[in-house]
């Protein structure tokens, strides 16, 4: 049974709840994550509060990237591409830009206060309980809850995002203050910030209550300072408040990500059923309409994937390889062209040390994401499957109507 056992205190503009859950005393401390003042809150509570354990609101993947940059180093880029992790990878990088403009624009660095949360846990030999859930099961549970048409509209706002360096308005930078950085940062290219609600704010104070309650067991601690945005210090305190599942429980079912709907299976190999359909028909008619159908397949799907990859930066073979590809991949529902396009370019111009240790500072710029081998990679990948998709279409609704002439 969680109760609460104080409300706001006043030394600090910096929301603070103290919560007794279970065995542990818990202190909620609400700051905005492009506030010098939150950090300095944080600094005070820790070094007068007698904590035993520090919880901050990061996932391991974004603890990893704060506390070591050289970390991206580190990352198999050939992995990525073939476990299909480089939407998640691409997203992290956006991130990062829109976080770089918020330096570079206002001389502001969002996360200080988780940093400062960190550096003083980590000197006093603190536990850190990482709290938050995998960016990458966020972004899959907002992609689950969306219609095609409005996953559509995010991934094309997420190009859009990259190839922007729009100054980072005074609203958004307000909306930080009083909300959530993943919230505020993504719903640059949401079509509505209500479909982003649920799984980037509503679920994820279930997690972080969920895993506040399981990471303070296990630990033992006694007194836990949880340093949270400001966006989710209710939503957390009234879960602590409640008599809810066990935690294990809830953060494996926060965990789960959806299973695709029956027709994401169906519609790739309909349409490559009526394709290949088209073909058939298409020789019985005539051979000469069968070779015909097959080359203007061949023209329109290779040609937009390697425009697309043209466009994206990508080596002269890596274009002809998307050329060559995207006439076969299109046809096949479990390969797509930007596999074939990153891996080629990749294969082709290896990035260095030197791009790894740049990205983050790179991508917060248009020319830095094709200057930068690591980020260009990514560019092929997402502009080489843009053009082999629409090539899909263009070419299909050409051969239906050549074959109702």
């Amino acid at each position: 049974m969680t109760e609460t056992s104080a409300q706001s205190q006043a030394v600090s503009p910096e929301p603070q709840v103290e919560l007794q859950v279970g065995d542990t005393q818990v202190t909620l401390l609400g700051t905005a994550h492009v506030s010098r003042a939150s950090a300095e809150q944080v600094r005070r509570l820790i070094e007068g509060g007698g904590y035993d354990a520090v919880a901050v609101e990061l996932c391991r993947a974004r603890f990893n990237a704060m506390v070591d940059p050289k970390s991206l180093s580190q990352m198999d880029l050939f992995a990525v591409i073939r476990q299909g992790r480089v939407y998640m990878v691409v997203a992290n990088l956006a991130l990062s830009a829109y976080q770089q403009r918020l330096a570079d624009q206002f001389g502001i660095e969002p996360g200080a206060e988780q940093r400062m949360a960190i550096r003083l846990a980590q000197e006093r030999d603190l536990p850190i309980l990482l709290i938050d859930r995998e960016i990458g099961v966020t972004l899959k549970r907002i992609s689950g809850s969306l219609s095609w048409w409005k996953r559509y509209g995010l991934f094309v706002g997420l190009l859009a995002a990259l190839l922007t360096s729009d100054e980072v308005s005074e609203e958004e930078v307000e909306r930080l203050k009083e909300g959530d950085v993943l919230e505020t940062a993504f719903a640059e290219f949401a079509a509505s910030r209500q479909d982003l609600y649920v799984p980037l704010i509503a679920e994820r104070d279930r997690y972080m209550a969920a895993k506040l309650r399981l990471e303070s067991a296990r630990t033992g601690s006694r007194r836990v300072l949880a340093v949270l945005g400001v966006g989710h210090l209710k939503g957390v305190e009234s879960h602590l408040s409640q008599e809810r599942v066990e935690p294990e429980l809830e953060i494996a079912a926060l965990e789960r990500v959806p299973t695709p709907s029956r027709w994401s299976g169906v519609v790739p190999w309909s349409v490559l059923v009526l394709i290949l359909g088209g073909f058939v028909y298409g020789f019985l008619q005539s051979p000469g309409l069968g070779l015909d159908l097959v080359i203007a397949w061949v023209l329109i799907t290779g040609g937009l994937c390697a425009l697309g990859t043209l466009v994206a930066g990508g080596h002269p073979l890596t274009v002809v390889a998307g050329f060559v590809a995207a006439p076969l991949t299109t046809l096949h529902p479990a390969v797509g062209a930007g596999m074939v396009t990153a891996a080629v370019e990749l294969s082709l111009r290896k990035p260095s040390v030197g791009d790894f240790s740049r990205l983050r500072q790179d991508v917060g710029t248009l020319r830095g994401w094709w200057h930068n081998r690591v980020a260009r990679v990514f560019v092929v990948f997402l502009l080489s499957t843009l053009g082999a998709a629409t090539g899909t279409y263009v070419g299909g609704f050409h051969i239906a109507g050549q074959l109702m002439r």
